[in-house]
């Protein structure tokens, strides 16, 4: 494969990448010193200074979603980097506990932090008492004078603003090209935004609010996948010749997601122009751009519970159980990545809980989908890295 490595100058500056073979050249040369970052992307940092620190454009696209976001890192003679996000916009809606409603119905009522709330007023409020005796207090502010975005749709923004922080670490990024969609239709409830038609919802509220974070990183530009001038990110997909699946866009794949964010980067090395001669007009495409092989990254979240207090109604005696936290008695971390061993085989994942009884110690490892690939006694457990709160596959 063609990849590219990242390069970072000795004061930590991104320069341009170089090849794989001139990148290990360095390192067993002593030239320059190998690391990892928090995307699981190889790069390498100078130790001298370099004879120049002149770069070249280098775009990055983002194709945000409601429950998957493609990233793509794209230069005119490379591409350098495909990202494929799984966002935490389900889990975030779970758990804070609205309801999901379809036409006149509620057809799902989850027990999350909404409703824990009301239980532990519930608990504290004797109605035996008048109403003026009993434990309500007034409120002390008024919390409805700002716009505040969903908790879950700001979950999403967040885990964008994150990897692109983490590319523009290790790349010389100078454009950042967003995607925006119109939706008038609030995606945490199913239902028509109050201006409805009117191109408003908290998901484009919230897209508006990312770029804004991001234009503190390098410009951004936003770009409509619906636009029919030819400059939309469809037809620019097209013509670079890139295959979309739609099918199965949940497939942690380059063709489902990530090939939308190439194309979105590649956007600002070709466009499609209209030209007028003596004898003829139309549009064509103009400029160039290399659509190569790059390092391909699964990026989701660890779906560890945070500790709960007061977790459900106490149980009989008043004693309540464990549930959550991110600490284990064993002194790793829920999310730190292990290596474990079980008959020989060896395994690498995430930690995601713990078992401590008299008679077994042993702590739960799970691969980058949260799903548990088993429970590994102490000493076959090693430690690889501490949690960054980022899984990566």
């Amino acid at each position: 494969m063609n990849n590219r490595v990242p390069v970072l100058n000795p004061d930590g500056s991104a320069a341009m990448p170089t090849k794989c073979s001139r990148a290990r050249r360095w390192v067993r040369d002593g030239l320059a010193i190998g690391k990892w970052n928090d995307l699981g992307v190889y790069y390498v940092q100078l130790k001298a200074e370099p004879s120049g620190t002149q770069t070249q454009p280098i775009a990055l696209g983002c194709d945000p979603g409601k429950s998957y976001s493609g990233f793509g890192v794209q230069s005119s003679s490379a591409t350098l980097f495909r990202g494929h996000a799984v966002l935490p916009f389900q889990r975030v809606k779970e758990r804070i506990g609205s309801a999901v409603i379809k036409g006149d119905k509620v057809i799902q009522n989850v027990r999350g932090r909404a409703l824990q709330r009301r239980v532990r007023r519930g608990r504290r409020i004797n109605r035996k008492l008048p109403f003026h005796l009993r434990n309500h207090r007034q409120k002390r502010f008024n919390n409805r004078i700002k716009s505040k975005l969903p908790p879950s749709i700001l979950a999403s923004r967040l885990m964008e603003i994150r990897i692109v922080k983490e590319l523009c670490a290790i790349f010389p990024i100078t454009d950042i090209v967003y995607e925006v969609v119109k939706a008038d239709v609030d995606l945490t409830s199913g239902r028509k935004s109050a201006r409805s038609g009117k191109g408003f919802s908290p998901v484009m509220a919230a897209q508006y609010w990312c770029m804004e974070q991001l234009a503190k990183l390098a410009p951004v530009t936003p770009m409509y996948g619906w636009q029919k001038n030819g400059n939309g990110t469809s037809q620019i997909r097209k013509y670079l010749g890139l295959f979309k699946d739609k099918q199965n866009k949940k497939n942690p794949t380059p063709e489902t997601h990530a090939v939308d964010g190439v194309a979105l980067a590649a956007s600002k090395f070709v466009k499609f122009t209209s030209f007028s001669t003596k004898n003829s007009h139309g549009h064509e495409w103009q400029g160039e751009v290399a659509i190569t092989e790059s390092v391909f990254r699964v990026i989701t979240r660890p779906a560890y519970f945070r500790r709960a207090l007061h977790f459900d109604n106490p149980s009989s005696g008043g004693v309540r159980k464990r549930k959550g936290g991110t600490v284990t008695p064993f002194g790793y971390r829920t999310g730190d990545y292990v290596e474990a061993e079980k008959a020989g085989v060896i395994y690498r994942g995430w930690i995601g809980g713990y078992t401590n009884t008299n008679k077994s110690k042993k702590l739960s490892v799970y691969d980058h989908n949260w799903k548990r690939i088993g429970q590994f006694s102490l000493s076959k457990v090693k430690l690889l890295r501490r949690s960054n709160k980022l899984c990566i596959a």
